[in-house]
Formats: C-alpha cells, structure tokens, sequence
C-alpha cells in the first residue's frame, strides 16, 4: 500500500506539470506508440522539451518506452532503433474529466483495514486515511493550487480569495454515496491545505456541476458539524 502510495503521489506530482499532462494525454490517447518527434509535433513544442518531458513521465510509471525501427530495415546502415513511448496508466488518469477512482479504492480498502485494526468505524478510520493522504500530496506540491491542479480538482479563482473546484475527482462515487465520499473528500482536502501551508480552507459546499468541497479564506470557511 505504502508503495503504492508513493508511485501515485508521484505521478500526480509529475503531472502537475501543464506541459507534461500534455504529452501524456497525447501519448495515452494514440493507439499505437509514439516517438520524440510525434510527441514534440502533436503538442508544438521542441523536441528537445518534449523529451526531457517524456523521459520525466517515464521515471514516473506513467509511460514505458520500446526501441524499434521504424524504417523496417536492419543490420549496418539501419540506423539506430527509435524510442517510443506507450501509456501505462491510460484507463486511470487519463480520463476526461479526470477521476481517481484509484485512490478513492486505496482509500477505502486502507480504511478497512484501519477499522479492523484500531477497533474504530469505517467512515471515522476512511477520515483519517484521506487525511494522511492530503498531507502527503500537499507536501508534494510548492502550492495550494498547484496541488489541487495535480489531484485534477481544476480550481477556479471565486473572487474573494479562495478556489470553487470545477471538477469532482471522485464524481461516480460521490453522486452514490455522498455523506461518505464527500466526507472523505474534506477530509483529504484539510490535509493538502494543512500541509502546504495556505490559510485558506475547505469548507463543504455541495453544488451542481463541481466539487463539494471549496477552498475559502479564513473568515469564510464553514466546517461541517456545526
């Protein structure tokens, strides 16, 4: 689990990066592999950039990378063989709008195991895992918003110092099981905000068309409870 943690921590670190979610997107979405020079084309950028970039997201476990080449020749005078890329997590992160459906499973099956162990119930052990959680991705992050970007909750400025988040990450499983899942979701939330240190806050605020969660100034937030 702790592995596993890590691995997705990072990815969602890497691809914070607007130029890198670029080229993974491209290279998750062509059904076949593709080169330096595909990718560098596709996304308009040089070639020298998408591959720094690629090679990052590689690093990452996102894409793996074959060697072939693709003139068909072989022996001397072939040349050397071209480095393609191939997506390994497309059906996870890849989706548009983005879900993590992923984590919201680690975080359940963690918080059974929580329960079992420390004898407390599931929602409160579910609380404290997505918690943890928050903090490890806040502390990834430089900021805030670059945290929330990278978990895909797409915040947009409200106008008054704090985010609204255009995007539920969670989306299916929230609309079925909302006193649960949008707990959860505060819950990770207090634990990025907490670990990048911004004053900001979540406050629940369910609405049509975005997250339940918004990021308020101080005076504003309004906690759950209460």
């Amino acid at each position: 689990m702790e592995m596993l943690a890590e691995n997705r921590l990072d990815a969602v670190g890497v691809l914070s990066d607007p130029r890198r979610h670029q080229l993974y997107r491209l290279v998750a979405a062509s059904d076949r592999p593709l080169s330096r020079d595909q990718a560098a084309e596709a996304a308009g950028m040089p070639r020298s950039t998408a591959a720094l970039h690629l090679d990052r997201l590689v690093e990452a476990g996102l894409l793996t990378v074959e060697r072939r080449r693709l003139t068909g020749r072989s022996g001397p005078g072939a040349g050397r063989p071209t480095k393609l890329y191939r997506a390994t997590q497309a059906d996870v992160i890849a989706s548009v709008p983005e879900r993590h459906y992923e984590l919201a499973g680690e975080l359940l099956a963690a918080a059974i195991e929580r329960a079992e162990r420390d004898a407390v119930s599931i929602r409160n052990a579910l609380d404290a895992e997505a918690h943890e959680t928050g903090l490890k991705i806040g502390r990834s992050h430089a900021s805030l918003e670059g945290a929330l970007t990278g978990c895909g909750y797409a915040p947009a400025d409200d106008g008054a110092g704090g985010f609204t988040l255009e995007n539920c990450p969670f989306h299916v499983l929230a609309s079925r099981h909302t006193p649960l899942v949008c707990g959860a979701n505060l819950a990770l939330l207090q634990g990025v905000v907490e670990a990048t240190g911004d004053e900001r806050m979540p406050a629940l605020e369910p609405a049509s068309g975005r997250c339940c969660v918004a990021i308020r100034p101080p005076s504003e937030a309004i906690h759950p409870h209460e």
